[in-house]
This record gives structure tokens, C-alpha cells and sequence, in this order.
């Protein structure tokens, strides 16, 4: 019974390329442990049997056997085999953290969550760039391998379908929300409602601008909600306005504001608007997401709207902590400057 359970774990574990034969073996004991299905006092297969059984060389078997002896979860008493002696299988957390990129505000995220974990835990931190096919690549190479999943996902149906092949008590969604079930954990933003309602703060400012521009990067981690957020926001009080997908061909212009996702954009239209001598906040106006202290202190200061990373970093590294449930929509807010 015990060999049939074992052989199951080991080979879903076969499926992650990352994973060696040995350590096939000892998370398949710890992940079957974990599940309740192997309890202390349980006697595991002999080295003999686990060779026929699984194939392996007989010097992986007794590595696997011994590292778990190590640990303090596997225990030989002479001619009779090993046994469980502990289910406490936690001694290292280990904790895949999956982001966009280490963009500033990510950083923040990660100084907080890296901060607020307890010792014992270990953290693997990959990016995917917003790349649907980079960040199935890295699900694979991560599966099974993990204790708990943090991940900032991206809205596909591929990517739904690799996460719920996840245990629900396994996986946090951070940052951007994709509805998986009802029972799945999450600290995401509302991209709409935040959108929607700081342009609608600043609208008396916006209507003595002549256009009203949404400027990102096609491809880009600019969520579609926020994209529909401006397209309703601009219809519902009759401002011209518009989205483009790239820098402005003609570069920035007197009498319009631009709400610029990307950073990269961002720096380019502030040199712009200094080589051509225009008065940020006067003759055209600039709105960035994602605050930082950068767009705090230049060009006397960046209105922002920005969500409070900090916080979605430690609330995440309290759920890997404790493991509890939590359903959170992080505040968004707006930091009005000099720029409009």
C-alpha cells in the first residue's frame, strides 16, 4: 500500500525536469506525508524494494533514506527497516515567488515579503515579463517542487488551467486577480475600480487639457481592465481621449495629458517636455501608476496612482507564515503633484 502511495508521488515528481532522482524520492515521502498518507510509525519500503519498484540505483535510495534521517523524519532500527517517526516535515519552507519582473514597485514587494518571513523559510523568486509561454515554462519547471506558490499571474485560459493544478491551500494569487474559484487566496489590486474613480478625483483637472491620452506599451503588463477603466471614464464625462499603444509619433504636445503606464515612456516624456521648455502641470499635464521616490522628487513630482506594495508583501509573507485564509483587495491611491 505504502509502495503504491509512494510510487504515485515520485511520479508526478518524474514530470518536473528540474528535480533529480534523489530528490523524487524525498519530497515523494514528504509530500505524501503532508497529505496524510503516510503517518508516523509507518514502515517504508525496503531499499530492495523501492530499487525494483522505481528503478533507481540502489546508492539514490539509501541517500534519499538517509537525508530523511537527517532530518529527523526517517528513523532505521537494525534488521527491521525504516520507519516515520515525524510528520513535522517543514523544517524548510520552500517558497516559489513568482512576479512580472523586478520593476521598482516589484522590489518593494519583494523587500516587504522577504522581510516579514519567518527563518526557516526559503524563497525562489522568477520572473515571466508578462509572457504567457515564459510563464507556463516556469509552472512546469516548478511543479511539485515547492511548499507554497505565490504568484502574480497572467489572465489566459493556459495559465488558469496549470494553476489549478495546484492545491488550493498551496497558492496565493498576488497583485493581478484572475478568478479561479471561490475558495482560491488572493491580495490583487482592482484595476478597474482604482482607475476608474482617481481619473474621476482628478477629472476638474483633466477637462482644461484638450486630450486626454493613455500611453503604454503593446504587450506590455498593462491590465485590460485598466484600459476599459479609461475607455469608460473618457465616454461617461465626454473627454476627448484616447489610447496609444506606443510613444506618440509626434512626440508629447502643448495642451494635452498623457496617463503613461510604462516607466520607460515616462522618463522619455519628460526629456521631451525639457528639451521643448514646457511647464509640466501648465501646458500639458502627466499621471503615472506605481509610485516610487523617484517620480516623488523629479521634475517637482509625478502624480501617481499606486497601489500600496509594501502592504501586498506583507500580507503575502504572513500567509506563507500561518497559512490562513485571505481574500484582499489592496487599497489604490492617489498622489496628487506638481505634474497635473
Amino acid at each position: 500500500m505504502i509502495k503504491n502511495i509512494l510510487l504515485r508521488q515520485i511520479t508526478e515528481l518524474q514530470k518536473v525536469p528540474t528535480l533529480s532522482k534523489h530528490e523524487h524520492l524525498v519530497l515523494g515521502i514528504l509530500n505524501a506525508i503532508d497529505e496524510k498518507s503516510v503517518k508516523r510509525g509507518d514502515k517504508l519500503p525496503s531499499i530492495n524494494e523501492m530499487v525494483d519498484t522505481i528503478g533507481y540505483a540502489r546508492k539514490t535510495i539509501v541517500k534519499s533514506y538517509e537525508e530523511l534521517k537527517l532530518k529527523g523524519i526517517v528513523e532505521s532500527k537494525n534488521h527491521k527497516g525504516y520507519f516515520i517517526i515525524s510528520e513535522k516535515t517543514e523544517t524548510v519552507v520552500r517558497v516559489a515567488l513568482v512576479l512580472f519582473g523586478f520593476l521598482g514597485f516589484q522590489q518593494t514587494l519583494y523587500n516587504a515579503f522577504r522581510n516579514q518571513l519567518n527563518p526557516e523559510v526559503e524563497v525562489d523568486v522568477f520572473f515571466h515579463h508578462n509572457n504567457v509561454d515564459m510563464l507556463e515554462t516556469i509552472l512546469l519547471r516548478i511543479e511539485h517542487a515547492y511548499h507554497y506558490y505565490v504568484i502574480a499571474p497572467i489572465d489566459d485560459q493556459r495559465i488558469s488551467k496549470m494553476l489549478l493544478k495546484i492545491p488550493i491551500r498551496k497558492l496565493l494569487i498576488i497583485d493581478r486577480f484572475v478568478c479561479l474559484s471561490d475558495a482560491h487566496m488572493h491580495i490583487t489590486q482592482d484595476f478597474r475600480k482604482a482607475t476608474f474613480d482617481n481619473l474621476s478625483e482628478l477629472l476638474p483637472t483633466i477637462r482644461k487639457f484638450e486630450c486626454l491620452y493613455f500611453v503604454h506599451l503593446k504587450d506590455s503588463e498593462t491590465a485590460q481592465e485598466a484600459l476599459d477603466a479609461f475607455l469608460d471614464f473618457i465616454s461617461e464625462n465626454n473627454i476627448i481621449g484616447e489610447i496609444l499603444h506606443a510613444y506618440p509619433k509626434q512626440g508629447i504636445s502643448k495642451g494635452n495629458a498623457y496617463f503613461v503606464r510604462n516607466d520607460a515612456l515616462l522618463w522619455q516624456m519628460l526629456k521631451e517636455c525639457r528639451e521643448k521648455q514646457l511647464s509640466l502641470g501648465k501646458d500639458l499635464g502627466i499621471i503615472s501608476y506605481d509610485d516610487s521616490l523617484v517620480k516623488e522628487m523629479i521634475s517637482g513630482g509625478i502624480t501617481t496612482i499606486s497601489t500600496d506594495f509594501e502592504l501586498m508583501g506583507e500580507l503575502s509573507a504572513k500567509w506563507v507564515n500561518n497559512n490562513q485564509d485571505i481574500q484582499y483587495t489592496i487599497p489604490t491611491n492617489l498622489i496628487r503633484r506638481q505634474s497635473i
